[in-house]
């Protein structure tokens, strides 16, 4: 059960009453670190407008000061406040009748307006590290651990002699495009119109023009084929007609639209997103260091897996969870789509949504035995996964939010850490896990 107020109720009771005239601060108890999803990875500490707070943040239970002062000094100049008299036949509003409901102790609380809206339930600032459940107490010691395994050098020698055209026909292989053609040829006669007989060769050339109209931008795609001067490209005129290729547009299709799947957002693209997956994996050389983070695809149309990131160079678009090599080679990636039919139910509660795709990537590696290095960053780092890939065998590197710092390790907190010297280092060794945790000054 929630005690004190959400922080929509608060933001309520601030806009409502006019006769205080001090700005008021609020402050919202931390979320649960393993329930994220559609979380930015970006500074937790900065702040957000009112009205792009989700309604995870809005249910979240929070805490008004006045003029800086908490519940406690509140309460203490309470006794030194004239009495008000009690009206006859008072009409309490809804609001208020409501709000005392929620309090703990009803009847310290007169009915001064004001002390109703600050007797909230206290919510602790800087919020207590969360307790890590079913883990048993760790023994913190100071020092540092130098982690030297072999790794097996990459073998590169089977695309010395190829082309970029050939790499790139490596991952997008031949049985996407005859895919590709079979479904466009099925979408035809699903709306009862002839068969575009589309051949491979004019497949390749379309692919190719979608490709141009990326690095040559101009204001719609029919230009491409404009006498203008300023406007066409000699290239595309050449390689295809603006009518067969808006014909190819209309009918192009991935899957088979008498098979759909209601519970999957993306299943138009899911036969296409499973051949480049394990297309990706196939040439994939194992390298030692490995960095998973979100990654964003731009676009402004209309679609329920579209995501709004706020201080992200892309805003609005596709979030896709990546797992990446060291030279920048896409391992394997998955488009977030909120309820996902490829998730781990198991994985997906103990380490959050925002994670578990991560360890769904590590499980299909041709080669998990070897001993990986992987970097996150703060939103998917926590001890529970750092425990995880140490029994694995692999070694993880990543920065914390405060609240997931296990309660008993002895680290300096990170106000004290940042009045420190710059470069200014402390850390703390798992004595059961031979897990790291340290803090940097500056």
């Amino acid at each position: 059960m929630r005690h004190g107020f959400s922080l929509q109720e608060a933001l309520d009771m601030v806009f409502e009453d006019t006769n205080n005239d001090s700005d008021p601060l609020i402050f919202i108890s931390p979320p649960d670190a393993a329930v994220e999803t559609d979380e930015d990875s970006a500074n937790e500490d900065d702040g957000g407008l009112i009205d792009n707070l989700s309604r995870r943040q809005l249910s979240a239970v929070a805490e008004i000061r006045w003029n800086g002062k908490d519940d406690n000094e509140i309460g203490n100049q309470r006794t030194q406040e004239p009495e008000i008299p009690e009206k006859k036949n008072p009409t309490p509003k809804k609001r208020k009748s409501k709000i005392r409901k929620k309090c703990h102790d009803d009847s310290e609380i007169d009915s001064h307006p004001t002390e109703v809206l600050t007797r909230l339930e206290k919510t602790k600032s800087p919020p207590k590290k969360r307790k890590s459940k079913g883990r048993t107490k760790t023994t913190w010691i100071d020092g540092n651990i130098t982690m030297q395994k072999d790794f097996p050098i990459p073998d590169y020698s089977a695309f010395q002699d190829k082309s970029p055209v050939d790499l790139f026909e490596l991952m997008l292989s031949e049985d996407i495009l005859l895919l590709i053609l079979e479904e466009s040829k099925k979408y035809a006669l699903f709306l009862n119109l002839p068969d575009p007989k589309i051949s491979m060769s004019e497949l390749k050339c379309f692919i190719g023009i979608l490709i141009a109209t990326g690095y040559n931008i101009l204001p719609g795609k029919d230009f491409y084929w404009d006498s203008g001067d300023d406007m066409g490209n000699q290239m595309i005129k050449n390689a295809c007609r603006r009518d067969r290729f808006r014909q190819i547009m209309r009918f192009l299709h991935l899957a088979d639209n008498t098979q759909m799947n209601p519970n999957d957002k993306l299943w138009k693209l899911r036969p296409l997103i499973d051949r480049l997956q394990r297309n990706f994996l196939k040439y994939y050389k194992p390298t030692q260091h490995m960095n998973y983070d979100e990654s964003m695809v731009k676009y402004y149309g209309r679609h329920s897996c579209k995501q709004f990131i706020r201080g992200k160079p892309i805003r609005f678009g596709y979030k896709v969870w990546c797992l990446n090599s060291e030279n920048g080679y896409l391992i394997n990636f998955d488009i977030y789509q909120g309820a996902s039919p490829n998730s781990n139910e198991y994985y997906d509660q103990e380490f959050g949504k925002a994670t578990a795709p991560l360890v769904i990537m590590l499980d299909g590696l041709p080669q998990k035995q070897l001993p990986y290095q992987i970097y996150v960053d703060n939103l998917f780092t926590s001890f529970k996964l750092l425990t995880h890939l140490g029994e694995r065998g692999y070694g993880t590197t990543g920065t914390i939010r405060e609240n997931r710092v296990p309660s008993d390790c002895p680290l300096t907190n990170k106000n004290s850490m940042s009045k420190k010297k710059r470069g200014e280092y402390e850390g703390k060794i798992s004595k059961e896990e031979g897990i790291i945790d340290g803090s940097m000054g500056g």
